[in-house]
């Protein structure tokens, strides 16, 4: 039996408000290397909702922002930490390498059952939340995105760039007007993720690359905190730089 304390479902999610209309909200008593960001993105028309968390509290429950608007819950990739709440929204939004794992998650393809155990929290969350029981709902996306396809909010609008590497259907979302970039998980400030094939590795690096040309201005990664442009193209620079040393 765990050692480990549980939270109550109020105090499970943190909520923070940042500039240019989008709010941050993450999952506290989860350890920082594995707890993902949660984007909400106001909108003239509609909002947005860029990944949703583990799933383990109900985020339309206990965060009342999520329910106020029209919104669309998309899926930066499929992994486990980051689309555990999809069921819970009526537009979900996915690219086409990994609806599939979308519409039928489990524990091997979201790779729950390589890292969810007690020990990537805290707090545990309220019961009945079981580790060993741990598993994801069925949330079949209901726009599936491709390469170039725009994301419209009304007054907002975000282009979808396909990165694999971390994930086939890793995306992210920029924002020309604003030089806002959502990255997912194919780049944020700390220990990136790499997939494991040779495949893996070369879409990683073209992927970095694309990147390298935006002009971004901020960044709100998939994991840890935001970050400026310049430090954007120094991390991709110098991830680069290792796999041309082979460092």
């Amino acid at each position: 039996m765990s050692a480990l304390q549980r939270a109550r479902p109020e105090d499970w999610y943190r909520i923070r408000s940042l500039s240019d209309g989008v709010t941050w909200i993450d999952e506290p008593h989860i350890l920082e290397f594995f707890r993902c960001n949660v984007w909400h993105v106001r909108g003239r028309d509609r909002d947005m909702l860029i990944d949703s968390g583990m799933g383990v509290v109900s985020l339309r429950e206990w965060v009342p922002l999520v329910t106020e608007r029209a919104l669309d819950a998309v899926a930066s990739h499929t992994h486990f930490d980051h689309v555990g709440c999809h069921h819970e929204f009526e537009c979900r939004l996915c690219h086409a390498a990994e609806a599939d794992i979308l519409a039928n998650p489990d524990r091997v393809n979201t790779l729950a059952a390589d890292y969810v155990t007690d020990d990537i929290f805290t707090a545990l969350p309220p019961e009945p939340y079981s580790s060993v029981l741990y598993d994801l709902k069925a949330a079949p996306a209901t726009r599936i995105l491709q390469e170039g396809d725009v994301i419209d909010l009304g007054d907002r609008a975000f282009e979808v760039i396909h990165t694999p590497g971390h994930s086939p259907g890793g995306i992210a979302l920029f924002e020309k007007a604003t030089g806002i970039l959502f990255s997912g998980d194919i780049v944020y400030d700390g220990e990136l993720i790499e997939g494991r094939t040779a495949e893996d590795q070369a879409d990683y690096i073209r992927s970095m690359e694309r990147l390298l040309t935006l002009p971004v201005t901020t960044v709100h990664g998939g994991h840890f905190p935001s970050y400026s442009g310049a430090r954007h193209r120094e991390i991709i620079t110098q991830w680069l730089k290792t796999k041309e040393t082979g460092a």
